[in-house]
């Protein structure tokens, strides 16, 4: 297939790139089909790989877009004769990797047979480079992968997968360190990273997850019905317990809102109880989830998003939830507070309001500013836009991923496997 760059510099490009993804697809990770479009509407030319059957019941309407190949390796039910009989056969097929495969104890069963799985279907797809998205199991099959066919790999940390108080910094930092590079959504996380893993702070880049900005036409926010919306997994930490005693103090003010939370999650039950305890079953209503047209239209009729992120009890916390771009890019004024790399988009009296995280009684306090003051909306809205546009867009940002992979290297291929995950 012959790949059309546009305008691109001609560099030696990688021809084909496998995506390599937990779950495909997932309602909560727009910004992974966001990429892989860019990419095919730049002409490259995409497989994906998904390592888990998909267990969302909703998904958005761009999926059905993308055109590239997604292959589900096998998972369930998988005997140990099966998987030894995929080790004898890519033994026998790859003689001169024998030497890899008896150094693979500190993987999983099903990270070692996917990984097998994968490197034939490199071998079978012509792929050139892989590409993970998380730095959990996904990017632990790209690594083994990445050895295994000597063609090099990346990927992308977000948040849970480099916050959570279960990562393992050993296995994290060996995964860093045989990547060609690592892309990660903040600078925030670049420089927390860097001070974690000194020694491979050089291949760490920044690159913004992107929007595609035709598909979020701006509107000035001044005249809008007093609506609060907050999109996300109802889990800790998206922070909505606190929005919801926001929302109490509010109304103990008579202030006039109505606030919506569109998503679904664990807490549901949890959220759905403070909400009846506190007695605003009319001025807090969870929608559960819905499809990216209506969360969208719902912003951009709302007087305010409202991200309330914090740090979870386990260390987990948001990186730079995307669903908050989106709200800027609409013209939406963005509450938030001073979570990881959050303030490198919400810039507090200049492209949003930020309040410390777990504060409700400031959250409250800003949340009723932004409901009376419309030109303090429509300042605040109008250099949010700016800030999207000159650093969120998706086609600017995915260009430089292509960057990143025409410049990578292949692995050592005879790097040692032993003690690894």
């Amino acid at each position: 297939m012959k790949v059309n760059y546009s305008d691109e510099p001609a560099l030696l490009r990688p021809r084909r790139i496998g995506y390599v993804v937990k779950r495909y697809p997932r309602f909560s990770e727009t910004f992974v089909v966001n990429e892989i479009l860019a990419h095919e509407k730049a002409g490259m030319d995409i497989n994906i790989f998904a390592l888990r059957p998909t267990s969302d019941t909703h998904f958005q309407h761009a999926i059905a877009d993308v055109r590239a190949p997604v292959v589900h390796l096998r998972y369930g039910g998988i005997k140990a004769e099966t998987m030894w009989r995929e080790i004898e056969a890519f033994g026998r097929d790859y003689p001169h990797k024998w030497a890899v495969l008896k150094e693979t104890g500190g993987y999983s069963a099903i990270e070692v047979y996917q990984s097998l799985l994968l490197a034939r279907q490199v071998e079978k797809r012509g792929i050139d480079h892989l590409h993970a998205h998380f730095g959990t199991t996904s990017a632990s099959v790209a690594r083994l992968t990445s050895l295994l066919t000597e063609i090099p790999y990346t990927f992308t940390a977000h948040a849970k997968d480099i916050f959570h108080e279960g990562v393992d910094e050993q296995q994290l930092g060996r995964k860093i360190a045989d990547a060609a590079t690592v892309v990660t959504v903040s600078d925030f996380n670049v420089e927390d990273l860097g001070k974690r893993f000194p020694e491979s702070r050089s291949k760490i880049k920044r690159i913004y997850n992107g929007l595609d900005l035709e598909a979020f036409p701006y509107s000035v926010p001044k005249e809008r019905l007093p609506k609060i919306v907050a999109v996300g997994r109802l889990v800790e930490k998206k922070g909505f317990s606190d929005l919801i005693d926001a929302c109490a103090l509010l109304a103990n003010s008579q202030v006039e809102f109505e606030c919506t939370i569109i998503g679904g999650g664990d807490l549901e039950n949890s959220l759905r109880s403070q909400i009846e305890h506190l007695g605003l079953e009319e001025r807090v209503i969870l929608t559960g989830p819905r499809p990216q047209k209506e969360v969208h239209r719902a912003i951009h009729e709302a007087t305010m998003f409202v991200a309330p992120c914090i740090t979870a009890s386990t260390g987990d916390r948001d990186g730079l939830p995307t669903v908050l771009l989106e709200s800027m890019a609409l013209g939406t004024p963005c509450l938030s507070t001073s979570v990881t790399g959050v303030p490198e988009v919400v810039r507090h009296g200049e492209t949003g309001l930020l309040v410390p995280e777990q504060q409700p009684e400031k959250l409250a306090q800003a949340m009723q500013q932004l409901l009376t003051d419309a030109q303090l909306r429509v300042n605040l809205s109008k250099a949010a836009r700016q800030l999207i546009e000159s650093e969120f867009s998706i086609h600017t940002n995915t260009k430089k991923m292509r960057a990143v992979f025409s410049n990578c290297q292949s692995p050592v291929p005879q790097r040692t496997l032993a003690g690894v995950g």
